[in-house]
């Protein structure tokens, strides 16, 4: 884990092949909500990127690094005092041998916060 202590993965299991359902709980005491931002905490968008980087790796058992990412929609502030906890939906297609795509979607509540398509390669 890159930032320690950042979130905690309460579940992540297999739904269907290639398939898989994450919920992590954010930890709102953390240093980084503190200069981002203070009073008003806001989940910074890199953080859930190397969330979904970590889950990946979690599944595939391998380390990994991004070689792209297209179609990022950040759609929703995640405020750690109010929805620290988060499903994301992770969809991963390829040959870990080349490259993986990893199609996510994170929502909290009835609100999508996030979509995007990333591409690693083993690393």
């Amino acid at each position: 884990m890159l930032l320690k202590g950042f979130y905690t993965v309460e579940k992540l299991e297999k739904v269907s092949e290639g398939k898989y359902l994450a919920e992590v709980l954010l930890n709102r005491q953390h240093e980084i909500f503190k200069g981002h931002f203070p009073g008003n905490p806001v989940t910074p968008g890199v953080c859930m990127m190397q969330i979904i980087k970590e889950l990946s790796q979690e599944i595939l058992g391998s380390p990994l690094f991004m070689a792209s990412a297209s179609n990022v929609k950040f759609m929703a502030l995640i405020n750690p005092d109010k929805t620290p906890r988060l499903q994301l939906e992770l969809e991963i297609s390829g040959d870990l041998n080349s490259e993986v795509k990893v199609k996510n979607t994170t929502v909290f509540d009835d609100t999508v916060a996030l979509k995007l398509t990333n591409t690693y390669k083993k690393a």
